[in-house]
């Protein structure tokens, strides 16, 4: 947190430019635009979505990638906007209103809280960040500078998952007292519990791998295991399973039960490795009461296609099921939602009269948008992504630190020491 907290003393060593050594730097009011100037890092993967989906009647102004074959495929589509391979240099450039982030994890609070410094709205990829303390920095920061912020949680923003919310909270299934969540993440899609191994390669001309290291320790490069995707296996570049789709599954769990932080947070799985996220994990939060959840509800993680028994869905025997879904589970009957299945009732025999909620899509990247325009409100915005990412987040500190931990949102800390070293990281020396 420290070494966060000197960010801006040390951006002018960094080569950031004396910009960034204040945050009175106004730019338009929101009601006074009528398109959004837009700056994009990190534009191909899902960043390609995110700067094409919010181009939509808007100004892509600079692209930034640290990958110059990346780079040149977004020029393409967007010849007008200026390049770079340093995001420090883009956020130099005067036209911009608005930011989006779509960088590896541990690149995510770097880059948006530089951008929330100098007044840009921000629109981010989950999760939010790749640490606890770091995602409490972004909701502060979000609240003081006043600007208009979503996490890309576009499953948010569906007709099936605001199906689901209503269906919890209209009370038919009755006050939930647990909730199962799950992923067949990591799988097939990237390796974890990997060893580091002893070797380097030698590094593509076409990357900055300095640039790409960014916050994180310096290490070889070695093809294939981290850029362009297999970074999410690893601690100091990505958050695991759990991180990754944790910020996806979770978001109908804490938007329908208006969870706030846990109370405690317990995890199970293979034996931590410092360096790779786990081959599974099993994680159990407990929530306070709110209107809809009772007290010391229980959420449970489950990933690597590990799934809750069966026999707590009350599903049909025929049922096709979901590898990553969501099952509330009431005093009167379950509601459940998948990843891209929609919301349905169990038993089906007991609501078979139930009328379905009927709610249509939004765009979430127009959304954003949109809000900067003065036209309505984010539904992700960091007041509510923040905190949703510190939870999710804190199951891979009870994991690699392997105790329960009893969370204090207030003065954040887990009541164990060795436990709360995981909550946050050190940059490396001049970032």
């Amino acid at each position: 947190m420290s070494d966060r907290r000197s960010f801006l003393k040390t951006a002018t060593a960094a080569g950031i430019g004396t910009a960034f050594l204040t945050s009175e730097l106004p730019g338009k009011s929101r009601s006074a635009l009528e398109t959004v100037n837009i700056a994009c890092v990190g534009v191909r993967g899902k960043g390609a979505s995110d700067m094409s989906e919010t181009a939509k009647n808007n100004n892509i102004v600079a692209i930034c990638d640290v990958d110059k074959i990346r780079l040149d495929g977004a020029a393409k589509d967007f010849p007008k906007a200026k390049e770079y391979i340093d995001w420090r240099k883009l956020l130099e450039q005067k036209d911009i209103d608005a930011v989006t982030v779509s960088t590896p994890d541990h690149m995510h609070a770097s880059v948006s809280l530089a951008a929330m410094n100098l007044k840009k709205h921000v629109y981010t990829q989950k999760p939010l960040t790749n640490t606890v303390a770091e995602a409490r920095e972004m909701t502060k920061l979000a609240a003081k500078q006043n600007v208009v912020t979503q996490m890309g949680t576009q499953h948010h923003s569906s007709a099936r998952i605001k199906n689901a919310i209503d269906l919890v909270q209209s009370g038919v299934i009755g006050t939930v007292t647990e909730v199962h969540t799950w992923t067949d993440r990591p799988g097939s899609f990237w390796k974890q519990g990997l060893k580091r191994p002893d070797k380097s390669d030698n590094v593509p001309k076409t990357l900055n791998w300095d640039l790409w290291l960014g916050v994180a320790e310096k290490r070889p490069f070695v093809a294939g295991l981290y850029h362009p995707f297999h970074w999410r296996g690893w601690w100091d570049f990505g958050t695991g399973a759990l991180g990754d789709m944790g910020c996806h599954i979770f978001d109908p769990v804490f938007s329908a039960l208006n969870l706030g932080s846990p109370k405690t947070v317990s995890a199970k799985g293979p034996t931590p490795d410092s360096e790779s996220g786990p081959l599974w994990c099993e994680v159990t939060y407990t929530f306070p009461k709110t209107k809809f959840a009772a007290d010391d509800c229980k959420v449970v993680w489950y990933e690597a296609g590990r799934q809750p028994p069966r026999e707590i869905m009350k599903a049909p025997k025929d049922w096709a099921g979901s590898k990553n879904g969501v099952l509330f589970v009431g005093e009167r009957g379950n509601v459940f939602v998948g990843f891209p299945e929609k919301a349905e009732l169990f038993p089906v025999a007991d609501f078979a009269n139930h009328k379905m909620p009927e709610n249509v899509e939004n765009n979430h990247y127009q959304q954003w948008t949109e809000a900067i325009k003065g036209n309505g409100k984010t539904s992700c915005p960091f007041s509510y992504a923040g905190p949703m990412t510190e939870s999710v987040l804190l199951g891979n500190v009870a994991f690699r630190s392997q105790t329960e931990l009893k969370w204090n949102a207030e003065t954040m800390t887990t009541g164990n020491r060795s436990a709360d070293s995981f909550l946050s990281r050190s940059d490396r020396q001049g970032w």
